[in-house]
């Protein structure tokens, strides 16, 4: 029984080693056994991104310049005294630049500042009302101020006659600044100003609605720029297929004033003026003339745009009669641009000035308002006309024509 199991065992083994030696392909190697899980490392596998990749682009240009306007300036009697008594040894005959020692910064730090200069200046002796002319020297003190857009048209533009506009224009274009609203002809008028603030290329117009009667001939190489509906059109579709990004237009319009009492709404013609602009493509309105400040205001355009209209800006500068001649203000925004859009405008603020002369005529100086005492009102030159002047009162004028969006905080009515 025994040997029988050991020759089944011997069988069973021999069967089992050629089985063996079947499976390794004839190779006496021991069989290595491996789990197929272990081929696969989880911690390199990448997972495939489902999203594409994201792309570079350039950042869109975002532009900004800050501007800067006055209202009228005027030069009477008494200024000339002062621009004589504060002349220096060695420098011009007059020096006009103390008169706006106040508000110089302002002026001086704006990407643009604007001013009316009301009167003409021909290179000849100073004259008064009713038919203005300014020392040249003005004209250098006011461009070393930081006026970069120097507007003359007004209704005294014709006071010297065409000989005394053709002057006027020649200082001014000798000047480096941008003067508006003069030109030595038609071709000229057409030729519209530009000016490039930080990559903002603004279109400059300029008109005036009267010039007090006066004409001048066909023999003068000079244009009055009169509003004429047509010529506003042609000039806003001249600016915007030459690139401008802003077209800014200053105006003078309106009734001046002289009366008591406020508030001063601007006239319906300057109203009907105002849309028209607003309506040919202007993106700012810059009134000057009445000799008071009048309302601001957004003018809505037919293509839907809102139009900042400043109907009038005041006296910068001016030795006149009664208190609220001696208010005006600056009127300060920012004019912005993202990428090829056109220009917007936004922060407008109405900064409000005093003028200031004493009653011996001389003292003449621009004060912000937050700046004017009851001392000064009391000693003020209107008193030399039987008027009076105090700071309640020019903070009430003040209130009556600037809504509170565009004041400073300390002469908001709601605070």
């Amino acid at each position: 029984m025994i040997k029988k199991f050991f020759a089944f065992s011997v069988a069973l083994i021999m069967i089992l080693s050629v089985i063996s030696l079947a499976s390794c392909g004839g190779k006496n190697e021991p069989v290595e056994t491996k789990n197929p899980f272990d081929t696969l490392n989880f911690e390199t596998v990448e997972t495939r991104d489902t999203e594409p990749p994201e792309t570079e682009t350039e950042p869109i240009p975002v532009y900004k310049a800050t501007f800067v306007g006055c209202g009228d300036n005027i030069v009477y009697t008494g200024t000339v005294w002062e621009a004589t008594s504060q002349a220096y040894a060695g420098g011009r005959d007059y020096n006009f630049k103390p008169i706006y020692e106040d508000v110089a910064d302002i002026i001086s730090s704006a990407d643009i500042a604007y001013i009316n200069q009301e009167c003409v200046m021909d290179g000849g002796a100073p004259a008064y009302y009713p038919q203005f002319n300014s020392p040249q020297d003005l004209g250098y003190d006011l461009v070393e101020l930081g006026f970069d857009v120097i507007n003359i048209a007004n209704n005294h533009m014709l006071d010297r006659g065409g000989d005394g506009l053709s002057s006027t224009i020649e200082f001014w274009k000798g000047l480096d600044c941008v003067m508006i609203g003069g030109n030595r002809d038609r071709a000229d008028y057409d030729n519209i100003e530009y000016i490039d603030a930080n990559g903002i290329k603004i279109a400059l117009l300029s008109f005036t609605e009267m010039t007090n009667g006066f004409v001048i001939g066909a023999n003068y190489d000079v244009w009055v720029p009169y509003l004429d509906e047509q010529d506003i059109k042609d000039q806003c579709a001249t600016a915007k297929s030459n690139g401008a990004d802003l077209i800014l237009c200053s105006v003078h319009w309106g009734d001046e004033y002289w009366g008591a009492g406020f508030p001063y709404e601007p006239n319906e013609k300057q109203q009907k003026w105002a849309k028209i602009m607003a309506d040919a493509g202007v993106d700012v309105i810059i009134g000057t003339h009445p000799h008071v400040i009048q309302k601001i205001e957004y003018v809505k355009a037919s293509d839907g745009r809102e139009v900042l209209c400043a109907y009038s800006l005041g006296n910068f500068m001016a030795m006149q009669a009664y208190d609220h001649n001696m208010l005006g203000g600056i009127i300060s925004f920012d004019i912005n641009k993202v990428g090829d859009e056109h220009a917007t405008v936004d922060n407008v603020l109405f900064t409000p000035t005093v003028y200031y002369f004493a009653q011996n005529w001389y003292g003449s100086r621009v004060i912000p308002l937050s700046d004017f005492t009851d001392a000064l009102a009391s000693s003020h030159g209107i008193r030399n006309y039987g008027n009076n002047i105090s700071v309640d009162t020019l903070k009430y004028y003040l209130n009556c024509q600037i809504a509170d969006e565009f004041l400073p905080e300390e002469f908001k009515t709601n605070k």
